[in-house]
């Protein structure tokens, strides 16, 4: 019998669950995933998109590359989930699950960018971004 998983943004507005086990999670150190967590990686668990019901007011959404949207609480920001284009699963950030130490992240992704002191999940396979995309720097 698959597990249950649920969870929301901080101020409980938008509310999510799921089903699966175990799903797959993964550490992504590529800039969009630091700039759009604040964070210096994200952690992103996946579930099969038509599997994720929202239980409450679904997430706003930001197209935050040329192939994928991010999905965020518009009441206090919260940072859900990252969606690729005609994927699908659906990524949600694993901090936001109730019980995300539940979760055991598998594998590095965006490698390229990790920060120098970001030491977490030694011996996991790594992989490089597949999409470059340049960041906007403050004027």
């Amino acid at each position: 019998m698959a597990s249950r998983w649920t969870g929301g943004c901080l101020c409980g507005r938008c509310r999510y669950e799921f089903e699966g086990d175990p799903p797959h999670s993964g550490y992504c150190h590529c800039d969009m995933c630091k700039r759009a967590t604040g964070g210096p990686f994200a952690v992103l668990v996946q579930a099969n998109l038509e599997d994720l019901r929202w239980t409450s007011v679904p997430p706003s959404s930001y197209r935050s590359s040329p192939i994928a949207k991010r999905g965020f609480c518009p009441n206090c920001g919260t940072p859900l989930y990252l969606q690729y284009d005609g994927d699908d699963l659906i990524r949600v950030t694993a901090g936001s699950l109730d019980h995300p130490e539940r979760i055991r992240p598998a594998e590095h992704y965006g490698v390229e960018s990790r920060l120098d002191w970001a030491d977490c999940g030694r011996g996991l396979p790594e992989e490089g971004t597949q999409e470059t995309f340049r960041r906007q720097e403050a004027k």
